[in-house]
């Protein structure tokens, strides 16, 4: 049984619990929008091959730097998605004689 105020146990092994603690914690926010908003949003974010959510923390983080509100303690947003290929070794002079 869980004491008043503890997350309650899920049944997830550990390994998923320890997977969600030690990714850089993130918070959660309920945001209520205008329906148009929203798409005008989301048709932006696909435009731009990004998810809303993403499009959303994006144009939040790119204001806070405009007023010069961005703490400088805010990381970086992760990148998403395949890492870019290795470029091909270059291949080097000859020396053939």
């Amino acid at each position: 049984m869980t004491e008043p105020g503890e997350p309650a146990d899920t049944g997830a092994d550990s390994a998923d619990r320890g997977a969600r603690t030690t990714r850089a914690s993130r918070k959660q926010v309920l945001l209520r929008l205008d329906p148009a908003v929203h798409d005008a949003l989301a048709t932006w974010a696909a435009g731009e091959l990004r998810s809303t959510n993403a499009q959303i923390e994006f144009l939040l983080r790119r204001a806070l730097a405009d007023a010069g509100r961005l703490p400088p303690a805010a990381r970086p947003i992760p990148r998403r998605g395949r890492p870019p290929k290795a470029e091909p070794p270059q291949a080097g002079p000859s020396t053939t004689a």
